[in-house]
């Protein structure tokens, strides 16, 4: 059976699915995306994303189509209709279609909206169970970084950078400081077990994972610091991982080369991916932190 999709309003066999060249998103990147996990068939924390999608449009002046309830709804069916167990919706709104021209369109005109689905084992994934590295990239985006915008470029060639390494994912760099992963955002535990994340801004993406495992972290009794820190502290961690909606609490076992604590996963960094995946497993993870 072919994957079905959602394209402005509409539930379609993928290859029927089509945009006009002139949408905005196409020509501009003048859109905003989210991504949401799915685990036992269930969105997870899909609230916060879209709050998030909310703040994102309201950010560049896009209407938001749906509220949160039709939009739960319609990713809901989108992923039944695919008979997903386990993956991602990805959800992306455009400013529509207009001929091209830099300032917004008429006033009226709808914007595009586009879901699709991705199967991706989460729970029991082995990368999970081994650890993965990360390299370091310079972090070349734009100074809106806390917007989720499709315009990607900066991330794309970080991404690249990192598969032609060998490697899972790049944390980038600016002035010294890791700002994020290219696609999650960066953690490392100290020595004296302090969970030290870079804080909110307009440097980096506020993550929804980023903010459930902070909640989780609190909850083992772990300290939380929101404060930057440089490369060199974090190749002195005595565990590392970065987290993302597709990810979830991914260990890092290395960085630019360097092994990372023991080299494997640390037990605080697998303690926290184990509540997380039990949580959203149970369709708890939104109410546990509402």
């Amino acid at each position: 059976m072919s994957r079905i999709v959602f394209v402005n309003g509409a539930f379609v066999p993928y290859e029927e699915a089509s945009i006009p060249i002139m949408d905005r998103g196409f020509l501009f990147g003048d859109g905003i995306y989210e991504v949401a996990a799915v685990i036992g068939g269930r969105l997870v924390d899909e609230a916060a994303h879209l709050a998030r999608l909310d703040r994102s449009l309201k950010a560049i002046e896009i209407a938001n189509p749906y509220s949160t309830a039709q939009w739960t709804e319609l990713m809901s069916e989108l992923a039944r209709r695919n008979d997903l167990d386990q993956g991602l919706v990805y959800v992306e709104v455009t400013r529509g279609v207009a001929e091209r021209d830099f300032p917004f369109p008429p006033a009226g005109t709808p914007p595009t909206v586009v879901m699709f689905t991705q199967a991706k084992q989460i729970v029991g994934a082995k990368a999970a169970e081994t650890g993965v590295a990360v390299i370091t990239t310079p972090d070349l985006r734009w100074k809106r970084r806390d917007i989720k915008s499709v315009a990607l470029l900066a991330q794309v060639l970080a991404k690249q950078e990192a598969a032609r390494a060998g490697v899972a994912e790049a944390w980038m760099v600016e002035d010294g400081y890791v700002t994020e992963g290219s696609s999650s955002t960066a953690f490392i535990i100290t020595r004296d077990d302090r969970l030290v994340t870079r804080p909110l801004s307009n440097a980096v993406l506020p993550g929804i994972t980023r903010l459930a495992v902070m909640k989780l972290a609190d909850e083992m009794q772990l300290t939380v610091e929101e404060r930057l820190f440089t490369v060199e502290e974090a190749l002195a961690a005595r565990e590392a991982f970065y987290a993302s909606a597709s990810a979830i609490v991914m260990p890092v076992v290395a960085i630019d080369g360097t092994a990372i604590g023991e080299g494997a996963p640390g037990p605080l960094t697998r303690r926290l991916r184990a509540l997380y995946l039990d949580l959203a497993g149970d369709g708890a993870l939104a109410s546990r932190f509402a």
